[in-house]
């Protein structure tokens, strides 16, 4: 006797076998049960779902000898010939190779007639979305008014190309893909009635991979049967889809995370010496990232045997939420583009290089300690004792913003500032005489001296914070406006800047920033000039294009050109050079 694949063989021959069908199992045995049964039936969803399943139950379910019921007895002439193939009043017709108006209008010649041994005759088209438009036509009228003795069923992948005369007259049911878990559970039942042993965490991998397809990890666990010789074992699940350990991806984020390229092209030689696909360890590279990132916002990742709730806390930890999602995008679209490369390696070492350059810029942002060092007291006290003359010092004349890229100036602008709303009596002491000194109308609200001090300094500690997106823009265009020791509050021009996800975004750094939990107030307002980083790019690139025209005008070259050819210079063809990255994003 001929092998019989597991795929047809535990196909499901009633209701009750189907897996994640629930909703439509549940409209279509209440409809038997009550006898309100429709004319046409539409089963939507992707390949292996079970519309042909469907089919074929309900064919059972409307012919069985026992009467219209929801549970077929399986045992009548019509019930074994329709799981068989062989019953007359029960026609498969594939719309792929027969879409042609002239296949149609002879089964619908056919359908007038009577069933020949069952209570009526059930039509199933296949990919009926390939049916070519006079097809459609054709079967228009019979479809919408057919004789009492006919049913159609009607299945497609591709909803969307089903002409919306078509879809009116049938009912419409859309089949879920079924989820891994679910998958591994049937699959576990099948191979314990098959006698062959396996690990859970094999058939998770194989739910993982049939992507919501029973049909797909039926034949899967066929292929990993015949690979494996029964004994379906996760190392041999592995090998045989060419799947990434999650260790070599948690090595991998290791050393992207730490900067370390020996240790990403050591990764890189080990996948090659395996014989990995490369492409596919992109694809579980931003699965794992994907993990990690809903560990970084939710705190709590699915327990399962592949990906365990460890690994994914320490990766957590170790990338920020930023870089998680740059290294996710880079892993995405280098998947992409691995096609276009030389060769698998090459393409996927330079894909891992990019993810480590950025790695590399971000890390002096991320490592840096901005918190004041205990063992320097006498220098944050002097950089306190003399809070009031930088305040005036830095009001007249800002200083440039400094990049992420220059430590001392960020940790020489932060700490006298900590310290000063860190250190309770000074505050106090300093609070009432500067409170009497500004007027009430004034543009920044001075509640102490370190109030005024951060102020005049956020514009450049603003653009120093390791921010990218939204988050960056609310920092640059915003001004402080009250500094405590507990509240920290800035006024930005639009609601936009004020509202969404990036305002939490903005707290996090900034308490990484300064050492200590911040209260963090935005309000919309409008911002004075000089109080924002935004503004001071904007001045800079104005000075930097004025320096450059004049240069250009005053050069002798020039102006030997504008004397003796009658030459002009165009206007905003001169643009500055400027060794200083733009805080525009």
């Amino acid at each position: 006797m001929s092998y019989l694949v597991l795929a047809r063989k535990w196909r499901p021959r009633d209701f009750e076998g189907l897996v994640g069908q629930e909703h439509v199992v549940r409209a279509l045995t209440h409809a038997l049960k009550t006898q309100r049964l429709h004319h046409a039936w539409l089963f939507t969803g992707t390949r292996g779902v079970g519309k042909t399943t469907l089919s074929r139950i309900l064919a059972k379910s409307l012919n069985c000898e026992t009467g219209i019921t929801a549970t077929p007895c399986g045992q009548c002439r019509a019930c074994t010939e329709i799981d068989s193939g062989r019953f007359v009043d029960y026609v498969e017709l594939d719309a792929a190779s027969n879409r042609g108006v002239d296949e149609m209008t002879t089964l619908l010649e056919q359908a007038v007639y009577a069933p020949a041994m069952g209570r009526f005759k059930v039509y199933m088209i296949d990919e009926v979305h390939m049916l070519s438009g006079h097809a459609f036509n054709a079967m228009l009228k019979t479809l919408e008014e057919p004789p009492p003795h006919v049913k159609f069923i009607l299945a497609t992948t591709d909803p969307q190309k089903i002409p919306p005369t078509i879809l009116s007259r049938c009912l419409q049911f859309n089949l879920k893909q079924m989820p891994p878990d679910a998958i591994a559970t049937y699959l576990a039942n099948v191979l314990g009635q098959e006698a062959v042993s396996f690990e859970p965490a094999a058939l998770s991998l194989i739910g993982q991979s049939a992507a919501g397809s029973m049909r797909d990890a039926l034949s899967l666990t066929d292929q990993a049967i015949a690979y494996s010789a029964s004994n379906l074992t996760l190392e041999a699940v592995q090998g045989m889809l060419g799947s990434v350990d999650k260790t070599h991806l948690v090595q991998l984020l290791q050393a992207l995370a730490q900067g370390q390229a020996e240790g990403v092209l050591a990764v890189a030689d080990a996948l090659a010496t395996r014989g990995l696909s490369f492409r596919a360890a992109l694809g579980d590279l931003a699965v794992f990232l994907s993990r990690v990132a809903i560990h970084q916002h939710v705190g709590v990742v699915d327990e399962e045997s592949l990906l365990t709730s460890p690994e994914i806390d320490s990766l957590a930890q170790l990338l920020s939420p930023d870089m998680t999602q740059l290294l996710y995008t880079v892993a995405v679209h280098g998947r992409q583009e691995l096609g276009v490369a030389p060769d698998e390696y090459a393409g996927f070492v330079m894909v891992c290089l990019k993810m480590l350059s950025f790695s590399a810029q971000a890390a002096p942002a991320e490592k840096k300690s901005l918190k004041p060092e205990a063992s320097e007291p006498a220098r944050v006290d002097n950089a306190n004792a003399n809070a009031d003359t930088d305040v005036d010092d830095s009001a007249a004349a800002p200083s440039p913003a400094p990049t992420i890229d220059d430590p001392p100036a960020v940790a020489s602008m932060i700490e006298p500032t900590v310290t000063t709303a860190a250190a309770s009596p000074p505050m106090e002491k300093d609070t009432e005489p500067v409170a009497t000194e500004e007027p009430e109308a004034a543009r920044v609200e001075v509640m102490s001296t370190g109030t005024k001090n951060f102020a005049t300094r956020w514009p450049a500690m603003a653009a120093a914070l390791p921010l990218t997106g939204m988050a960056q823009q609310c920092v640059l265009q915003s001004a402080c406006v009250l500094a405590t020791a507990e509240e920290l509050r800035l006024q930005v021009p639009t609601d936009a800047l004020a509202k969404g996800p990036h305002v939490e975004r903005v707290k996090q750094v900034l308490t990484q920033t300064l050492g200590r939990e911040v209260k963090l107030t935005i309000s919309v307002g409008e911002v004075a000039e000089g109080m924002s980083a935004h503004w001071q790019a904007e001045q800079n690139q104005k000075a930097l294009q004025l320096a450059a025209e004049q240069t250009i005008e005053q050069d002798p070259f020039v102006q030997s050109l504008i004397a003796s050819f009658g030459a002009q210079i165009v206007p905003g063809s001169v643009k500055p050079v400027s060794d200083q990255p733009s805080t525009h994003s």
